[in-house]
């Protein structure tokens, strides 16, 4: 399983030059399997949806393409307008096959930042959700959702098990020492990767400096973007390594 990781500068409520900006980050990274964006990487974290969350699926419809286009699955959460209620939905997007419509799953954030109001506009989520994909198991986890070890806890077997926990956020610059103490304990605690994509840049409220990793099981980061640059890391996930230690050192057998 090869990833990659798009850290990028969005733009403030204009998804068309994010999906830009995007496409040609994703065209210069190194061919893989999943592509991951961050948190409404198509406008920006608004709290304050109305007007700027997109209700005509273009984004979506753009992930589809672009799923197709490289044959590979595309991730990344999207401010959603449904029958007059907002969702911070994080989309994983498979490319079609054979003529077939691309298969979309969803997971909508379930622990809404409060401390920005976010709770009271956007409407929470009520499932934790993992994707199969290619003979990886991806929990998906939306920025806040980070401080919530017992939501995101790991199992050695059955439907809630996953090899891999991917957050995109839109973590500022000013809490940057809890986001990378949260990824690498996630992945520890939960014997996995941990995939953490956030962005760099301004938006009204916020700066960001990046923070974009992949942390392994052991807790050790194997890769990272440079801080406050818009760039990608691309990296093959070992799953022959992980099964290994998991199996050597059974935590997760061991879980209350």
């Amino acid at each position: 399983m090869i990833i990659t990781l798009l850290q990028q500068d969005i733009v403030w409520g204009n998804p068309s030059a994010n999906q830009k900006a995007a496409e040609g980050a994703m065209l210069a990274a190194d061919k893989s399997d999943l592509y991951v964006l961050p948190e409404m990487w198509s406008t920006g974290f608004a709290t304050e949806p109305e007007g700027i969350a997109e209700s005509d699926g273009s984004s979506l419809n753009w992930m589809k393409q672009m799923a197709n286009r490289l044959d590979a699955a595309v991730a990344g959460s999207i401010a959603t307008e449904i029958d007059g209620k907002y969702y911070n939905r994080f989309y994983f997007v498979k490319p079609a096959n054979d003529g077939s419509d691309n298969e979309i799953e969803y997971y909508d954030k379930h622990h809404l930042f409060t401390y920005s109001g976010e709770h009271l506009r956007y409407t929470a989520g009520e499932r934790r959700v993992v994707v199969e994909w290619r003979g990886w198991r991806f929990l998906l986890q939306v920025c806040y959702d980070l401080r919530f070890p017992v939501f995101a806890r790991n199992c050695a077997e059955g439907p809630d098990a996953y090899d891999v926990a991917l957050y995109v956020a839109s973590w500022p610059t000013s809490r940057r020492a809890p986001w990378d103490a949260l990824l690498r304990a996630r992945a520890i605690e939960n014997q996995c990767y941990v995939c953490g994509v956030d962005r760099t840049g301004d938006d009204p409220a916020c700066h960001y400096n990046g923070g974009t990793a992949i942390i392994d099981a052991y807790g050790n980061t194997v890769a990272a973007c440079p801080d406050g640059e818009v760039s990608a890391i691309s990296i093959e996930l070992d799953m022959d390594k992980l099964a290994a230690f998991r199996k050597k050192f059974p935590v997760l057998s061991d879980r209350d």
